[in-house]
């Protein structure tokens, strides 16, 4: 059978356990049928008790497949469900150890018991609550001696308390059962709004709570698919029962009486049960204090870990902060040199520059007193406003004004003197000579060959000069 799973399971990651668990094992009470051939029976009641009597390599028993309600396992027959499940039973296996590579018998009926102990015929009303009674049989002729003992001890064990019987059922779906503490009780459908429940049912790993209900898996579509002969029951009740006690009245209604078995085989199967219970609880107490120890170690070992781990971190935290704090201090402290070297360098470089200003001056004085000008400190100022070209071009020329007024000086005194001699010449009558001619041609000469030079370069020097009279010498042109 096939379960449809919704996203909300899916996503929970159940979806496949969902899927791959659509049967359930369920142990139950039985009896060992010891006489199917009750006199007063009628033949429809006879049919239920067993099929094919009387047979001496068949061993006879019954049990309570199921009953209506809440099981131990959370999972819930309803009665709907059930009752259509009723005929499902018959002609299925009987096996060992839920193995079904070993089966040893087969179901061969089943019937309704409701709780009043009345049996419903086939064709009766579904009872409001009630049991599914099954009829097995165990082969117990074998050709092979192995087989042969061990079912004859198998029997002899099951006489003696020893066996019990577990209900195999398979279902295509199930809603959702809730109670709570006062009682109430419904079915909530399961669907893709609801299936988040899942994961909460004790089937796939939850705790069978969810907000105060106790939640349990209502089985549908179901269908009963054997038996099965164990050793340790699921539940208490699953004892295999010695005998039966049937009284009918003439309404054909079957009534169970009280399950009897020796008072030395019960009280031995509680003690069992008791014993059992007890080694649980102490193996359970055991594990309980084995988990609590591996955990506390467990919890105390991250601790330390974590411990160490937090102090190495911490001790890493506060190196790096030393020496964010050391860097810091030195980036501070070369701040504070590359400031002051900047301010001295900003200071030698203007003191630099004072002393070439200073130099330059001395020199162009120098230069301006070698060249001949008066009064240099005064003008000092003038000159050194010029750029170095300017200044080469007019200390170059400088001269050229002391050259001319000595020259003057020169043809004055020439002249002077030719006037004096012309003079002194008339005075004395003397004849002209020519090597008095001569000396006057060489003056015209000179004075006609000075003409050219007034040229770019009297422009040039007159330029200068006109500069040097206003700039230097304070003379209006």
């Amino acid at each position: 059978m096939t379960i449809k799973i919704f996203q909300n399971e899916i996503n929970d990651g159940i979806g496949e356990l969902v899927k791959s668990t659509a049967s359930v094992a369920y142990c139950s009470e039985a009896s060992i049928i010891t006489d199917v051939t009750e006199p007063n029976l009628s033949s429809a009641i006879q049919k239920l008790v067993a099929e094919n009597k009387d047979q001496i390599d068949l061993y006879y028993l019954e049990s309570v497949l199921v009953s209506c309600g809440w099981n131990k396992n959370d999972d819930v027959f309803q009665p709907e469900d059930t009752w259509a499940a009723r005929n499902t039973p018959e002609d299925k296996q009987f096996n060992f150890m839920h193995d079904e590579n070993d089966i040893i018998g087969h179901i061969t009926g089943s019937y309704v018991l409701s709780k009043d102990g009345k049996a419903a015929l086939e064709d009766a009303p579904m009872p409001e609550d009630f049991d599914i009674i099954t009829q097995a049989v165990l082969y117990n002729s074998w050709t092979n001696s192995e087989n042969r003992e061990r079912m004859d001890k198998i029997i002899a064990e099951i006489e003696e308390g020893k066996w019990y019987v577990s209900m195999e059922c398979l279902f295509a779906g199930f809603d959702y059962a809730l109670s709570n503490e006062n009682g109430s009780k419904k079915v909530l459908a399961r669907d893709e709004e609801s299936s988040f429940l899942t994961k909460h049912l004790r089937a796939y790993g939850g705790t069978g709570e969810y907000e105060g209900y106790k939640v349990g898996r209502a089985l549908k579509n179901i269908s009963f698919s054997g038996k099965g002969l164990v050793s340790k029951p699921a539940n208490p009740r699953s004892v295999i029962l010695k005998s039966v006690a049937f009284t009918i009245d003439n309404d054909f209604n079957l009534d169970i009486g009280d399950l009897k078995m020796s008072d030395n085989l019960l009280e031995k199967q509680l003690a069992d049960v008791r014993a059992e219970l007890v080694s649980a609880k102490d193996e359970n107490e055991a594990n309980k204090a084995q988990i609590e120890e591996a955990k506390d170690k467990e919890f105390a070992s991250k601790v330390e870990a974590f411990e160490s781990t937090v102090d190495e971190k911490d001790a890493s935290i506060a190196e790096l902060e030393e020496s964010i704090k050391s860097t810091q201090a030195k980036v501070a402290e070369l701040e504070d040199a590359l400031a002051k070297s900047q301010e001295e360098l900003t200071v030698a470089m203007k003191d630099m520059g004072d002393m070439r200003e200073k130099e330059k001056a001395e020199k162009r004085k120098a230069a301006l007193i070698e060249a001949g000008l008066d009064q240099v400190d005064e003008k000092i100022e003038v000159f050194n406003s010029l750029d170095d070209e300017a200044f080469k071009a007019i200390l170059a020329f400088f001269p050229w004004q002391k050259k001319d007024e000595k020259k003057d000086d020169k043809k004055k005194e020439k002249k002077d003197k030719e006037a004096e001699a012309k003079s002194e010449a008339e005075e004395a009558e003397v004849d002209v000579t020519p090597e008095l001619l001569e000396d006057v041609q060489t003056s015209e000469a000179t004075l006609i060959e000075a003409t050219p030079e007034v040229d770019e370069v009297e422009t040039t020097r007159a330029s200068i000069s006109s500069w040097l009279e206003t700039n230097v010498l304070n003379k209006k042109s």
